[in-house]
């Protein structure tokens, strides 16, 4: 009800629509579909054979109550568009907008339908209950997550009777792994490089974007409501947001610091339909960098290597998430990168929970990306400036806003990527690297997972931010 992981296979609730593994849209409890002509009355008609794992059917009332209760729990799904959903009978929901909202089909497929007759928000995640493909059956907290089939499943049932997952940082999955002790694990691009016996090694192409948020104010002693610092007096100069684009080699950072397990990005979403390539610069170049920033006004007056404009230095934290190696060394190469034009980096890592108190202020390392456009709203809207997750560097520009709800209150998917695209870069301005410069993007990483020569995992889908390895689980089986 949250919105974690909702792009992902949930394994025990079902969803109105999923992906399948060309990207494409597919009924899962849905039948069937048609939106009104005024865009505001979206009405699914559901499936009438399927129950929970108690018994108890799964109605177009417990879809309703889904989605009006997610709509109210400030959680990290994005329902501001909805109204109300309704049931009209027992396998027909209606879902009220507030205004027309192209791409709430995606929506539609990134929710898990709850029971209403036992759902309680404060007990329903220690014991879930759900329609999926499995069965939710034990929990050791920080250790394990058992589940089993459901023999009941509506749909095409798993190989796999039982699934155990195991809750493991990244080198003791990668020394799992060497014992022989999983048959599947989610591994780093530093430990890639060395062969494992009995496995072998699976990239999978993302949609994640690796990116450096820039704080997009001048520090003027503003602060966050929960109190921390808001702007930086250097990034906030779009010579060196610029500079940054230009100068920086992303296929090196690709090479050198992910073995090559990696695609560049230049846009946040290059690879989707709503890519603009207009938006996109050319990069490596360290010597147009420093043309940016001495027009800029960015010059090494005292000669040591770094530019300076007003008494000021370009020197900056450039923070990254401690517990993840790829990113820190992600940090060490950009810092040494940078200094060939002049801009001094200087890396740290931060605790998941301290990240939030720097990154406002700061530039720091972060990854995000989806098959949907929500990404691009929650980046750039100015309306969401400061949120957690969305508009960290409080970026503001009135006409990417006007574009962007533009493209929310599209009638088609067609309309709504025409407005995301001229956002990035209509020719004079934008929030891409042509335009405002808002966020550095460097690579869409590989997730890479080792699996066990005696397991077929099929054909994984190119993979969202966090990864979903277990999106094509009804492929996977035993060989022999």
């Amino acid at each position: 009800m949250f919105g974690w992981g909702s792009y992902s296979e949930p394994l025990v609730q079902s969803t109105l629509f999923k992906w399948d593994n060309n990207m494409s849209l597919v009924n899962d409890l849905a039948t069937d579909y048609s939106v009104s002509d005024d865009g505001l009355t979206w009405t699914v008609k559901i499936r009438d054979d399927v129950k929970f794992t108690d018994g108890v059917p799964l109605t177009a009332k417990d879809v309703a109550f889904s989605f009006n209760t997610a709509a109210i729990s400030a959680g990290y799904l994005d329902l501001t568009a909805l109204e109300k959903a309704e049931a009209v009978d027992n396998t027909t929901v209606q879902f009220k907008l507030k205004n027309p909202h192209a791409t709430f089909i995606n929506t539609l497929a990134r929710l898990g339908i709850v029971p209403e007759h036992i759902y309680k928000s404060e007990s329903y995640g220690q014991n879930p209950i759900g329609s999926g493909p499995y069965i939710f059956k034990q929990w050791d907290k920080g250790q394990q997550t058992i589940f089993e089939r459901n023999e009941d499943y509506y749909g095409k049932k798993p190989y796999f009777k039982k699934l155990t997952i195991l809750y493991m940082e990244n080198d003791a999955a990668f020394a799992a792994a060497r014992k022989g002790d999983v048959d599947f694990a989610k591994i780093t691009a530093s430990n890639a490089k060395e062969e494992v016996s009995g496995m072998k090694l699976v990239p999978v192409a993302s949609y994640d974007s690796i990116y450096v948020s820039l704080p997009l104010t001048p520090n003027i002693g503003n602060k966050t409501k929960d109190g921390y610092p808001i702007g930086n007096n250097i990034t906030s100069d779009i010579a060196v947001r610029k500079a940054l684009h230009v100068g920086i080699d992303r296929q090196a950072l690709i090479n050198d610091v992910l073995n090559g397990y990696g695609d560049k990005e230049l846009t946040g979403v290059d690879r989707l339909p709503w890519a603009n390539s207009e938006a996109k610069v050319e990069d490596a170049n360290p010597k147009e960098a420093k043309k940016i920033l001495e027009e800029g006004g960015w010059k090494d007056t005292d000669g040591d290597g770094i530019v300076e404009k007003n008494g000021l230095k370009a020197s900056l934290a450039l923070y990254y998430s401690s517990n993840s190696p790829d990113r820190q060394a992600l940090a060490l190469a950009l810092a040494d990168q940078a200094k060939k034009f002049g801009i001094e980096l200087k890396p740290g890592g931060k605790g998941s929970n301290e990240m939030v108190t720097v990154k406002y202020a700061n530039p720091s390392i972060s990854g995000y990306g989806t098959n949907d456009l929500d990404p691009v709203f929650t980046s750039y809207l100015s309306s969401l400036a400061g949120g957690e997750y969305s508009n960290t560097g409080y970026y503001n520009n009135p006409k990417v806003d006007a574009y962007l709800l533009a493209s929310q209150n599209s009638s088609s998917l067609e309309e709504a990527y025409k407005y995301i695209k001229l956002a990035a870069w209509d020719g004079s301005t934008g929030f891409s690297a042509k335009g405002d410069a808002a966020k550095l993007y460097i690579a869409n990483p590989n997730y890479i997972y080792l699996v066990a020569d005696n397991l077929d995992v099929g054909t994984p889908r190119i993979q969202p931010h966090g990864g979903d390895p277990y999106g094509n689980i009804y492929e996977w089986k035993r060989k022999n």
